[in-house]
């Protein structure tokens, strides 16, 4: 049978970095190939270079049988290709309607003039594939990743593509919304389309594949039927190495109470009471919405409080904006690291030094060479993959730009250290990593919370798990009585009174 797709020595090259070298890869109609690597490999460059965003140095592509040549994004669209990618290209002032249909807008018979109820009508249509009814009318700010996620998804399958690739397309999602995601994959399977599926969920792998690619280092590894491999092969042919486990786990020594919440009430947030040990890590479990990120906003000074008290290292604050926050040593690794977390034009040196420019600075200048040597220090502790200090941080891998922000919360010295989704959009290697500076800053005596989406990291990693459901806590559990069922049975709203703490 002949490939829809074939990309044949795909070489990519970067000033300083090899993204890709000779890459092979073909997909038939009708299939899911997915594509593995972990962050860095190159997978989202040769997604790019399909796409006709990123021009190759060498190698061919072939339509049909047929090769082709892109020199931009509608080459490949004329081609009925369409790309999902795993940083939103959403305009956020724009109506959900408009970015789905944005350059695809129906008009008014032979006029230049938008159909405005023809455009919601077909934008509602894509939505409801994917069983979502998220209005269409709404500015595309005002909703949240979970929902924009959606979006770009009803804006592809809504240019009825034959080759659909989706770069971490669940990554923001709840399960009942990757249901429907999967409920849709094989619709679209049953109708031809060929999907190039890009995961670091192994799970989803061996549920939706059929066959698989796996890169290292911008090389092709393996390819073969999903059917023939296993999560540790996976895992090994992803990193070069095996890993022994998959939740790094230290004994940690629990010291004094670092945090404590009583009664916090705020937005959708009802009596919200726990507490933090310096040498612990604290999850928070619950569905998306359950109000797990307004705890962490509240507490950041994002966000203020409308009742209750906060206690601080024995003493009760009142943090007033995120600045009161980092001055008392609270740092928070937000769920949206690109937009929040990190300014994308700036480098990796600029970056780390953000929160704490006093450290780095002579009167009113910056001393760059001392901001240099503690970007440096930081990089070689965390392991951060650049070329160079001078690195543009849009350039890193989704992996090396969660190490730039924690880089910067360290660099603050802090204190208590809120991860809200550490591991989204993260390979398994770059993970592991991940969960050993956790453990080893809780072994420091630093306080860590830990807000997940992904239930078995949080069993994994954490000394206890709180859940939260429609803004209540629900329940709190240990390590040694936790289980995936008592965290779902709390997180829909039920009651395990004998675990509760």
């Amino acid at each position: 049978m002949q490939p829809i797709l074939e990309m044949r020595g795909i070489t990519k090259q970067y000033p300083g970095v090899l993204a890709l070298s000779n890459v092979d890869f073909t997909l038939n109609a009708g299939e899911v190939h997915c594509l593995l690597g972990e962050n860095g490999a190159g997978k989202s460059t040769l997604m790019k270079i399909l796409s006709g965003a990123t021009p190759k140095n060498s190698g061919s592509i072939f339509i049909n049988g047929k090769e082709v040549f892109f020199h931009s994004p509608a080459d490949s669209q004329k081609h009925a290709i369409g790309i999902i990618y795993q940083e939103f290209k959403l305009v956020p002032e724009l109506s959900v309607a408009e970015n789905i249909l944005l350059g695809s807008e129906p008009t008014l018979g032979n006029t230049p003039f938008v159909d405005y109820p023809a455009m919601h009508k077909i934008a509602r249509s894509a939505l409801q594939q994917l069983g979502e009814n998220i209005p269409t009318d709404v500015a595309v700010n005002s909703l949240s990743v979970a929902q924009r996620q959606i979006v770009e998804i009803a804006k592809a399958i809504s240019k009825k593509v034959k080759i659909l690739a989706m770069d971490e397309p669940s990554a923001a999602l709840t399960e009942n919304e990757l249901r429907n995601l999967f409920t849709v994959i094989r619709k679209l399977k049953s109708e031809g389309v060929g999907i190039i599926y890009i995961s670091h969920r192994l799970e989803e792998i061996f549920e939706i594949g059929d066959r698989l690619t796996v890169l290292r280092d911008g090389k092709h590894i393996h390819s073969c039927s999903v059917k023939e491999a296993d999560r540790k092969r996976l895992v090994g042919w992803m990193v070069g190495r095996e890993l022994d486990q998959e939740f790094p786990r230290v004994e940690l020594q629990r010291g004094p109470e670092i945090l404590r919440l009583e009664n916090v009430r705020g937005g959708i947030l009802s009596n919200i009471s726990f507490n933090v040990h310096k040498g612990e890590i604290f999850g928070f479990a619950g569905l998306v919405g359950a109000g797990r990120s307004e705890i962490a906003r509240i507490i950041f000074g994002a966000d203020k409080k409308e009742e209750g008290k906060i206690f601080f290292e024995g003493r009760e604050i009142n943090p007033r904006s995120p600045r009161d926050a980092i001055n008392l040593g609270i740092g928070l690794l937000t769920e949206d690291r690109n937009r929040y977390g990190l300014i994308m034009q700036m480098n990796v040196r600029e970056n780390i030094s953000l929160s704490n420019l006093r450290d780095v600075a002579n009167g009113i200048f910056i001393n760059r060479k001392i901001e240099d040597k503690i970007a440096r220090k930081y990089s070689d502790s965390l392991r951060i993959k650049t070329p160079s200090m001078e690195q543009m941080v849009e350039n890193l891998s989704g992996g090396n730009r969660q190490k730039v922000v924690l880089a910067r919360w360290l660099f603050t010295k802090s204190k208590l250290l809120i991860f809200d989704e550490p591991t989204l959009g993260i390979d398994v290697g770059v993970k592991y990593e991940i969960y050993e500076i956790i453990n080893n800053l809780a072994k420091e005596g630093i306080g860590v919370i830990v807000i997940s989406s992904d239930l078995p990291e949080l069993i994994g990693i954490c000394d206890r798990i709180a859940v939260m459901w429609e803004g209540k806590l629900t329940g709190i559990l240990k390590r040694e009585e936790v289980t995936q069922e008592k965290v779902m049975t709390l997180a829909t709203g039920g009651t395990i009174d004998a675990y509760r703490n």
